[in-house]
């Protein structure tokens, strides 16, 4: 394991949920993502940590998912993105192939921060280490929510994510009693249905 990984295991503690990456999903994005991630997924897997409060994923699984999030939007024409990583609430840690790590989306609230800019070939594998090393679980944490929702519904699997019944871009209530085990990619898709993706706005941060 090398020192970046460490760390980010070491911020993050054990993985959860751990599945093997086949051969042929490395060939799949190579020259789409950092060579570096998917020597993570080859030594680590796909899994979760911080007991399942951030989750390095398989990008084909949510193509969907970011595709319904994209469509229509700035950022179709962008660049070509790709799901890396994701929390227990559903934010969206998206790899732009041009852009690197550069579009974050909060799909509770359908709100999204870009770095707008484009960064070389060679410097993709640095910005992949500066985002695990700026990962952080009070970041993906969602009001505190998240050790209450474990302990009330349970550990999630790596297909599944913690999300409010009704949503909140339909009024829900941010708490506890209107948080659900849920089918991550069903859940992700229908709130990209509910509201246009807006970038945050200061009022909101």
């Amino acid at each position: 394991m090398d020192e970046v990984f460490a760390e980010f295991s070491k911020t993050f503690g054990a993985p959860i949920d751990r599945r093997e990456v086949p051969l042929s999903s490395i060939e799949r994005y190579k020259g789409k993502v950092p060579n570096l991630l998917l020597q993570y997924w080859a030594e680590h897997g796909w899994c979760g940590y911080g007991e399942g409060i951030f989750w390095i994923v398989n990008p084909q699984e949510y193509e969907g998912v970011v595709a319904s999030w994209l469509e229509g939007t700035e950022f179709e024409e962008r660049d070509t993105y790709h799901l890396i990583a994701r929390s227990a609430f559903g934010d969206l840690y998206l790899w732009g192939e041009k852009t690197g790590f550069s579009l974050k989306i909060d799909t509770c609230i359908a709100r999204c921060v870009v770095e707008d800019y484009a960064i070389t070939a060679d410097d993709m594998d640095q910005e992949l280490k500066n985002f695990l090393l700026s990962a952080e679980i009070e970041y993906n944490d969602f009001d505190d929510l998240f050790q209450p929702a474990k302990k009330k519904l349970g550990v999630l699997r790596h297909d599944e994510m913690y999300g409010f019944v009704p949503a909140l871009m339909l009024g829900g209530p941010e708490t506890l009693d209107h948080l659900e085990k849920l089918d991550a990619v069903v859940h992700l898709t229908i709130l990209s249905q509910i509201a246009e993706l807006q970038p945050y706005s200061f009022p909101d941060l």
